[in-house]
């Protein structure tokens, strides 16, 4: 039988020349024989077959078609292993997904097509990588690589930062200590101070400097502008009064030398580095949000092939209509339609409800989805970029990106703060070279020079980050993680707050809730019975059963002929009596008549919980109601909410019905129930665009896309990761009581950041104008460089002292 070759294909002869050793080499002494083409392969290869209980492997998805289709003529003639290759089998050797399969070939650095996007400005796209043209910050995939962390930026921002770190620690020591001078000429400081910067100022802020010349280029002028003016004003000032200090002044002369400001410009770099690091780790951190969707999908599939051989294939090779085996404890790998068998399969990664779902032929199958008892065969429907998690997964990349990122004050007034510090520094220039007392254009030249290191962003830069520093560690000590500072300016503007029910309103795991009996059987026995035979299940009901039953104290015994049905329930013998615990088409199937619990089963169900029955010896026994428990302070949490004003909303995948239930007992009006990842998304797009900030609290991977989508996402820290990842607050612990706390942190942290861009502007406003010397024709005072750079200091350590009153927040 001949199988359809499926991507593009390479000589199986180059292959072995290129990819083994004679089996005479001494290097070659562990793996197995291709035994199509004679390659050695090693353990760690996709491409495998099961023949009468034996392993093969293979170098190639080709070699690997041929022997399934016909393995008993492969094996009558064994290749030559000295040589690799197969006589009769010559005329075949065209490979598919040799590049795929060689572990040794190097993987590129980005798949073909990749798209290149700016994180701050999602409308900048292209097909390469690169700067963005308005900020110029390195441009990253729209979807990242599966297995691939690039971290290519951070790791060289981090090099610089800390290389520049000794360099800045002489140069402040050298620059602050004055009692050097009476041992060191000044003049030689100034030569040393000026090989220490140099490193840091041309070497590790290279990039930051380019991207400030960059944003003079392009006409985007922002905080590198500053930077980039403030930091090489400096240095060229410093480089000036160090080769030429003739040029200036005997006002400006002080101790026989005119000073220089090498450690303003080195620290500022330093600074900005450290920000730069900060930041990309975050931007990492958002990425992996998307990394961990992409690889929930299991890497390979048992593919079942015509003449019943099972065979190991990539993920990627899956094509519409193979027919695939699941085994137990498995992911589904594809979306498609269960073929023969029966299973249970746990959905909550889709849905959130915890209580796997049974599955029989014809039923639907989503990819990713555990396989949790029996196992069984599929028909693939829908592979790569059609599957359920894939578009999941292109959710949350397409919410992430059109998301607009916070635009800090600071950022705002950059384009006019720049052009204003710009030409009050050039009209100070001109006005003291034409209309200043002599030497004129020398005094105007240092003044213009004070104006812009009195301008330098130090403060400006400092606002935001110091609060968000200080209020990030206040809330951690809190059982709040808050991931950047958006989510910090955005929390308090919230007033609608959407919520999935499983795992964020509820504990997420099924507990056992009520029980009957008939025939006025004692409940502890039939729980003690049900629960003994439950030990031998790993079923979520089961852990509820046997839970139940430790919390009463009960004691468990052995069970002898244990039967499990997949999707219906188990069977076993307890001390001599045949007991069936399952579901009601289970009971039907043995001939047990439920009837007599009906009207107590109907009555569980209306407030949404999961039956089960139970049977001892042919005679229905009892039964039993299962239902996800609301998390304690669940209410109150909510109770304070609503003191805020904040509008409550249930979004859940849960049945409608439980949905209810759930929101009927909390006192909540609004809910919706069965949803699906994209429902969530658009619903809470739908509220965006009625002028509310929206945030979103879920713990699945279900919640991601809208968790993604919404003004702040909230996640619960004892969910999975993917939710966390994708949100910009996490709740520890998982409490909701909490959540007021950060409403309040958030209200708290913001007043604050406004004070510190506060201080900054106006330390800016008086600043630039005395350095200009508007002082001058009044009382003669003019601002020297030496006390523009201290005024500097000075106006950072009152954003600091102003940031670490967070710390009293209570």
């Amino acid at each position: 039988m001949d199988i359809p070759e499926r991507k593009g294909a390479r000589n199986c002869l180059t292959f072995r020349m290129n990819m083994t050793h004679s089996p005479h080499d001494p290097q070659d002494v562990s793996g197995h024989i291709d035994p199509v083409c004679g390659a050695k392969v090693g353990d760690d290869t996709p491409w495998k077959a099961d023949y009468e209980g034996k392993s093969y492997f293979f170098c190639s998805r080709s070699c690997r078609d041929q022997f399934t289709a016909t393995p008993e003529n492969f094996l009558a003639h064994p290749p030559d292993a000295a040589h690799g290759m197969n006589m009769e089998g010559m005329d075949m050797h065209r490979h598919a997904d040799m590049a795929a399969s060689s572990a040794m070939a190097p993987a590129p650095s980005a798949a073909p097509g990749t798209v290149y996007t700016c994180p701050m400005h999602p409308q900048i796209r292209q097909d390469h990588p690169g700067a963005c043209p308005i900020c110029g910050m390195t441009l990253e995939p729209v979807l990242p690589s599966a297995n691939v962390l690039d971290n290519g930026e951070l790791n060289d921002f981090r090099k610089r930062f800390y290389f520049s770190l000794p360099f800045v620690v002489l140069i402040f020591i050298i620059s602050m200590s004055g009692h050097l001078a009476a041992w060191i000429n000044a003049g030689v400081q100034n030569w040393v101070e000026l090989f220490l910067a140099m490193p840091v100022v041309l070497w590790a802020g290279e990039p930051l400097l380019i991207r400030g010349w960059d944003s003079i280029k392009t006409r985007n002028p922002n905080m590198w502008t500053l930077i980039g003016a403030g930091t090489s004003i400096a240095f060229l000032y410093s480089l000036a009064a160090t080769i030429v200090p003739g040029w200036f002044p005997a006002v400006f002369v002080h101790d026989g030398h005119v000073p220089v400001y090498y450690e303003a410009a080195a620290i500022i770099i330093s600074l900005s580095l450290l920000g730069q690091v900060l930041e990309l780790k975050a931007r990492s951190r958002t990425a992996e949000a998307i990394r961990s969707l992409m690889n929930l999908a299991p890497s390979t599939a048992h593919l079942v092939l015509p003449n019943g051989v099972e065979s190991d294939i990539p993920l990627k090779d899956v094509q519409p209509g193979d027919v695939l085996r699941v085994k137990p404890g498995e992911k589904v790998p594809v979306d498609g339609i269960l073929k023969d068998g029966e299973s249970d399969v746990d959905e909550s990664m889709l849905t959130g409800e915890p209580i796997p779902v049974s599955h029989v032929p014809g039923d639907k199958l989503i990819g990713a989805t555990l396989n949790t008892t029996g196992t069984f065969t599929m028909t693939a429907q829908e592979v790569g970029n059609g599957t359920v998690l894939a578009r999941i997964v292109n959710l949350v990349a397409q919410a992430q990106r059109t998301k607009a990122p916070m635009q800090r004050l600071a950022d705002k007034v950059a384009r006019y703060f720049v052009l204003a510090v710009v030409l009050a520094a050039v009209l100070t220039f001109f006005a003291w070279g034409f209309w200043g007392p002599q030497p004129g254009w020398t005094h105007g030249l240092v003044n213009a020079v004070s104006v812009l290191i009195v301008a330098c962003p130090c403060a400006l830069g400092l606002a935001t980050p110091m609060s968000m520093m200080v209020a990030s560690g206040k809330a951690a000590s809190l059982g709040i993680l808050f991931r950047d500072a958006a989510s910090l300016e955005t929390m308090h503007k919230v007033n609608i707050l959407v919520m999935d029910k499983t795992g964020t309103l509820t504990e997420g795991k099924p507990s056992l809730v009520n029980v009957t009996t008939v025939n006025n059987i004692n409940m502890d026995t039939l729980l003690a019975q049900c629960a003994s035979l439950e030990q031998r299940s790993e079923h979520p009901i089961a852990r509820a059963f046997i839970q139940k039953a430790k919390e009463e104290n009960l004691t468990l015994s052995p069970i002898e002929d244990f039967q499990s049905f997949p999707g219906g329930g188990v069977a076993g013998t307890f001390q001599g009596s045949k007991i069936y615990v399952g579901t009601a088409d289970m009971m039907q199937k043995q001939g047990v008549d439920t009837s007599p619990l009906a009207p107590w089963v109907e009555e569980q169900r209306k407030q949404g919980r999961v039956t089960v029955f139970a049977a001892v010896d042919g005679q229905a026994a009892g039964a039993f109601s299962l239902a996800d428990k609301i998390r304690e302070n669940t209410r109150q949490a909510l109770a304070d909410l609503a003191t805020r004003g904040i509008r409550i909303i249930i979004a859940s995948g849960d049945a409608p019905a439980t949905v209810e239930a759930v929101a009927r007992d909390l006192g909540i009006s609004e809910f919706h129930g069965g949803m699906t990842p994209a429902d969530k998304q658009t619903l809470i797009a739908s509220l965006k665009s009625g002028n509310a900030v929206v945030a979103m609290a879920g713990d699945g991977v279900n919640d991601a896309p809208a968790l993604a989508e919404a003004d702040v996402g909230i996640a619960m820290g004892t969910g999975s990761d993917v939710a966390m990842q994708s949100c910009g607050v996490t709740l520890v612990k998982g409490n909701l009581m909490v959540i007021s706390k950060a409403f309040a942190l958030s209200s708290a942290t913001v007043k604050n950041m406004k004070s510190n861009l506060g201080f900054a502007f106006v330390y800016n406003a008086l600043g630039i104008p005395i350095a200009a010397g508007i002082l001058y024709p009044f009382w003669g005072i003019l601002l020297s460089p030496v006390i523009a750079a201290g005024a500097m200091c000075l106006s950072s350590v009152s954003v600091i002292l102003n940031a670490l009153r967070l710390r009293r927040f209570s």
